[in-house]
């Protein structure tokens, strides 16, 4: 990590330069922006970060006014904010943006698993994601167990076989991941759902949608208490 900003530490822009290939001739705002959500979305920036135009648009190899479309794009999504002569910063999310994520992915999860059809599904990216998460687990890393959970939320929504509900969960679990960050104990928090994940999946590979609707529900509003109880004591330590 290197450099401060207000207080926090920015991350070793050294990994975000190794991205510049993805961008190829076509270094467009929107691909600028799909690699930056996706850097966040590992948390890679977390919440609070400022990010620097003259370091990331040097890492990436795109010019400012670029970056600034990406920004802009990334804002209207709400992962990041403009503050006035202070510049842009990943956002910090409110106990209300916590309530509302979480009632988007119970729309949207769950249906998705209500609408499957006759089995077998297709659950390659479920089982990857199960197994990436568990791997990180016996690593003891956390915020690679982070990253192949919501991976796994992913691809339960991408079993509706939607672009739309693809891009719109894509958004959404972005920004849940700048709510994880408030968990004190990372392991504590992610570690019981490595098995609940597992259990999901092996429904669904018997065909039991129903049943994986049922535990994912039980398995959302246990995560949301969890984050609010967290977002409650933190502000109550303020």
């Amino acid at each position: 990590m290197a450099g401060n900003a207000g207080g926090r530490t920015s991350p070793d822009l050294s990994e975000l330069a190794a991205d510049s290939a993805l961008l190829a001739r076509s270094g467009t705002a929107e691909r600028v922006a799909a690699i930056l959500r996706d850097r966040i979305t590992e948390g890679y920036f977390p919440p609070g970060s400022r990010l620097s135009e003259e370091s990331i648009s040097g890492a990436l190899a795109v010019s400012r006014n670029t970056l600034r479309e990406a920004f802009r794009l990334l804002s209207h999504e709400r992962l990041l904010e403009h503050r006035l002569n202070k510049g842009v910063f990943v956002r910090v999310l409110a106990v209300d943006d916590l309530v509302d994520i979480y009632r988007v992915r119970l729309l949207v999860e769950c249906a998705a698993l209500r609408t499957l059809g006759e089995p077998p599904y297709d659950l390659t990216a479920v089982e990857a994601a199960v197994s990436t998460g568990e791997q990180a687990a016996l690593a003891g890393d956390w915020p690679g167990c982070s990253t192949a959970n919501i991976r796994f939320h992913q691809a339960l929504a991408g079993l509706a076989n939607s672009p739309r509900t693809n891009e719109l969960m894509r958004n959404v679990l972005a920004e849940l991941r700048l709510a994880f960050h408030v968990m004190a104990d990372p392991r504590r928090f992610h570690e019981p759902y490595l098995t609940r994940n597992r259990e999901i999946a092996d429904r669904l590979a018997d065909g039991d949608a129903v049943g994986a609707e049922r535990m994912l529900a039980f398995y959302l509003e246990d995560s949301r208490r969890q984050l609010a109880e967290a977002y409650a004591e933190r502000l109550t330590a303020r």
